[in-house]
């Protein structure tokens, strides 16, 4: 069974979002400070963080950073905001979506579900997959570079995957968006693709080591095979 941690101060909200959760058969905990979250995740790692931005102890933003330090949890960040800045800098911390008030609880549920079957394990993967410095582990999900463990959040992981499987093709934004964001053909805004792989590269590359090609016009490439 999935698990998702709900921090959020509205009591009312909170327990409707835990409640329509739990309908679908998903571990819904509630937290109504960042401290309460902080005291359930020293003993649990939930699959998923549902945040409210602005709580009364601190910042989302910087609780989210804290956490994607140590697991590798996905993030939704809700807020009452909707300002460009606060959504770039929520993509940029790694962030599979953001939800401005008011919202949907059935919408918010269904964005959930469909996080949550986009970073679950599939069954069918298995193997390791090496190149160069490069190990990754597609059952364990891990990512490792000359044996230190990289930090990736599930996005990350699931572009990473999804590379390898493809090496020295050529992948267009579109194919990317598809497989590794939205499993229902709903429309993703492409900045969030363009953050991400931003991101990955900085885990992967060095000076010596190229992995993650621009194709100008085209799309991008995953440069090399398993060795």
């Amino acid at each position: 069974m999935s698990k998702v941690l709900i921090i959020e101060d509205d009591e009312i909200l909170n327990a409707g979002l835990c409640f329509h959760l739990q309908r679908k058969n998903i571990e819904a905990e509630p937290a109504y400070t960042l401290a309460e979250a902080d005291a359930y995740l020293k003993s649990q790692e939930p699959d998923l963080i549902l945040l409210d931005v602005n709580l009364p102890d601190g910042s989302g933003f910087d609780f989210a950073r804290k956490v994607l330090a140590k697991q590798s949890a996905a993030f939704v960040f809700l807020t009452a905001h909707n300002l460009d800045d606060d959504v770039i800098q929520g993509l940029q911390l790694g962030a599979d979506d953001y939800i401005t008030k008011p919202f949907s609880i059935r919408v918010v549920v269904e964005k959930i579900q469909t996080i949550l079957r986009r970073c679950a394990r599939s069954e069918e993967t298995s193997g390791v997959y090496i190149c160069r410095e490069l190990e990754v582990d597609f059952v364990r999900r891990t990512a490792s570079k000359n044996g230190q463990i990289l930090t990736l959040t599930p996005t990350e992981f699931n572009l990473l995957e999804l590379f390898c499987r493809n090496p020295n093709r050529i992948l267009s934004k579109e194919i990317l968006l598809e497989k590794v964001w939205d499993d229902r053909g709903n429309y993703v805004n492409d900045h969030a693709l363009t953050l991400n792989i931003s991101r990955l590269r900085g885990k992967l590359e060095d000076g010596e080591n190229t992995y993650i090609k621009t194709v100008y016009g085209m799309g991008y490439e995953w440069m090399g095979g398993s060795r």
